[in-house]
């Protein structure tokens, strides 16, 4: 194959616009490298040789020098972020937040971050100043889902209430169950608050439950608290109907305060009624709670023997330790002889510290587990985590 002449002649050529071309550049990444200020590379320098707080000094003074670097100044904040080193983290957005040269857009920035490491911090009032700042800002509905975090962190329920409701109104996003839990923490603490006479205390709860259930009428709480609130006022009727409300919207809550709802029916003459109507809410397998409940509510109406028949064949239909624990307490209790009480206590012994780890309830989100239920996790924070049964039978019904 022949080749043209002008080929030879283009080759050379080309060889030498390819090192021009490399000329070029590196001429250009040496100007480059030349126009960046001597602290830059001190602040790598430090930062590479694990001394952040004298880099945190060099940036500073590169980007008082060359505005342009400002997105360096974020990325540091959010490794020192990443790393736990949350008070360098503060230095870094404090920085940027006093710059007056800044611009609107990277300043409310700055502050929302700053407002996040003072909440990481567990600086929590500094926290609250920064993200009241951004109100009118384009963070302003990350800055208010922050601010009612830390109103319930503080336990401030009324603040709570009324930046959940706000959050509601500027988002679009549903508070309805969470403001309906912050007035049932407000009913609570009126019931418990000391030097309060008792009616004066009942009727602030009995409001508050009122605005829970106005906020989310299918919420369990405010309903199992009207029951509660009323019981104590030896109001039984008003006690079951509240129940009987929350057995219709969830029937499964119904066994946290079943011997409750026993207690009432008793109270009026009526536990055969109660009886029935919790068995029938509850079904042929209910929760260990209430399970012991109506074995205890058998024993008061029927007598220990046919009580004690009742809950065997309960557990020959479904099986549960916690079960087998109430039925030898029951046993004991039925006058058995010296051998049999001996061997019934030496078999309550022996389950009884497995029962005890059964016997938890689990937050469904963080499992944190805990004796009692509860309507906030004291792990995580997070409200309606708790299911209202025991950690034995939520393993029953992950391995059905």
């Amino acid at each position: 194959m022949e080749i043209e002449l002008w080929w030879l002649l283009a080759l050379p050529a080309f060889f030498a616009l390819g090192w021009l071309a490399s000329r070029l550049d590196a001429r250009g990444n040496r100007r480059a490298s030349a126009q960046l200020p001597d602290a830059y590379f001190k602040g790598l320098n430090f930062l590479l040789n694990e001394q952040p707080d004298k880099a945190i000094d060099a940036f500073v003074d590169v980007m008082r020098l060359d505005p342009e670097t400002v997105e360096l100044h974020f990325a540091l904040g959010n490794l020192f972020g990443r790393r736990g080193e949350t008070d360098r983290a503060i230095r870094v957005h404090q920085s940027l937040v006093a710059r007056t040269d800044l611009p609107a857009a990277q300043r409310e920035h700055a502050l929302f971050e700053l407002g996040q490491d003072f909440l990481r911090a567990g600086l929590l009032d500094r926290a609250e100043d920064a993200f009241a700042q951004l109100e009118t800002s384009a963070y302003a509905s990350s800055a208010l889902r922050n601010r009612l975090n830390i109103a319930q962190m503080v336990r401030d329920w009324p603040r709570a209430i009324e930046l959940a409701e706000r959050l509601e109104r500027e988002s679009g996003d549903s508070q309805r169950r969470l403001i309906a839990q912050l007035h049932c923490e407000l009913a609570q603490q009126a019931l418990v608050a000391k030097g309060r006479a008792p009616e004066e205390a009942r009727a602030d709860a009995n409001r508050d439950i009122d605005r829970a259930i106005a906020a989310d009428r299918t919420h369990p709480r405010p309903w199992l608290l009207r029951g509660e609130t009323a019981l104590s006022n030896d109001d039984c009727e008003a006690a079951i109907e509240a129940w009987s409300e929350l057995a219709r919207i969830s029937p499964p809550h119904l066994a946290l305060i079943a011997d409750r709802w026993l207690d009432a029916h008793e109270r009026i003459g009526r536990l055969s009624q109660g009886l029935t109507a919790l068995e029938g809410a509850l079904g042929d397998q209910p929760p260990v709670d209430a399970l012991r409940a109506m074995a205890q509510g058998r024993a008061r109406r029927d007598g220990l023997e046919p009580a004690i028949a009742w809950l065997r064949s309960s557990l020959e239909r479904n099986p549960s330790l916690l079960g087998l624990e109430q039925l030898l307490e029951l046993r004991r209790s039925a006058n058995p002889s010296a051998a049999e009480s001996a061997d019934l206590a030496l078999s309550a012994a022996l389950i009884k510290p497995q029962a005890s780890r059964l016997a938890r309830f689990v937050c469904n989100h963080c499992g944190f587990k805990a004796r009692r239920h509860y309507w906030q996790c004291p792990g995580c924070s997070r409200w309606d985590t708790y299911a209202p049964r025991r950690t034995e039978e939520l393993g029953a019904e992950a391995g059905a």
